[in-house]
């Protein structure tokens, strides 16, 4: 599939189960207490086949980005159609302009994406609920799990421009958390409709 083909909806559309755990829109505070509104435009994914084949950029499938997502603790989420933020599309446009930057493949944590608000895993609001933060343990060979190599990566994300943030090395971190903020995409299709 191609990732023009994917639907675009209006979280506030969908069924009351969905919108009870994508809270599409809702208020969420981060981990200092600023409040963000959740996405409110998703791309419909038809299939875990079709989110295997469709490229969200030249070196990066939709799979790879929403790995984590699919294996939520609520069995309506880990269903078909599945609900991605929009945003994940400007995502992937960073994550292939960082692959170009540092001249090797780039590998994203299988569970390091996508988090809907409803995963099990989740505390306050953070960047993978925006489908805009990703944690990335590999670039080319080197294995992200010592302060040399995440310090050498994060000041590669980051020389992309002031809009990507890469976390600095933790005693004991094992990937490069890289970062968009909280980033809202609407849709053109959806922009005519909503009248933004």
């Amino acid at each position: 599939m191609n990732f023009s083909e994917l639907r675009t909806v209006d979280g506030l559309s969908l069924s009351d189960e969905h919108r009870a755990l994508l809270r599409p829109g809702e208020p969420m505070a981060n981990e200092t207490g600023i409040v963000h509104h959740l996405p409110r435009f998703f791309f419909e994914v038809p299939s875990w086949d079709d989110a295997k084949e469709t490229r969200i950029a030249p070196h990066f499938r939709l799979s790879e980005l929403t790995m984590v997502d699919c294996r939520e603790s609520d069995l309506l989420l880990q269903g078909f159609p599945h609900y991605v933020p929009c945003a994940i599309a400007v995502l992937a446009r960073y994550l292939e302009d960082f692959r170009i930057e540092v001249s090797a493949s780039v590998y994203v944590a299988a569970n390091g994406g996508y988090r809907s608000p409803a995963h099990e895993f989740n505390g306050p609001a953070n960047t993978h609920h925006w489908a805009t933060g990703v944690d990335i343990y590999r670039v080319g060979d080197t294995y992200l799990n010592d302060a040399k190599s995440i310090e050498k990566y994060r000041r590669a994300a980051e020389s992309l421009g002031s809009e990507v943030f890469a976390k600095p090395y933790c005693e004991g971190d094992d990937h490069l958390h890289f970062d968009l903020g909280f980033l809202e995409l609407t849709p053109r299709k959806q922009r005519k409709r909503i009248g933004a």
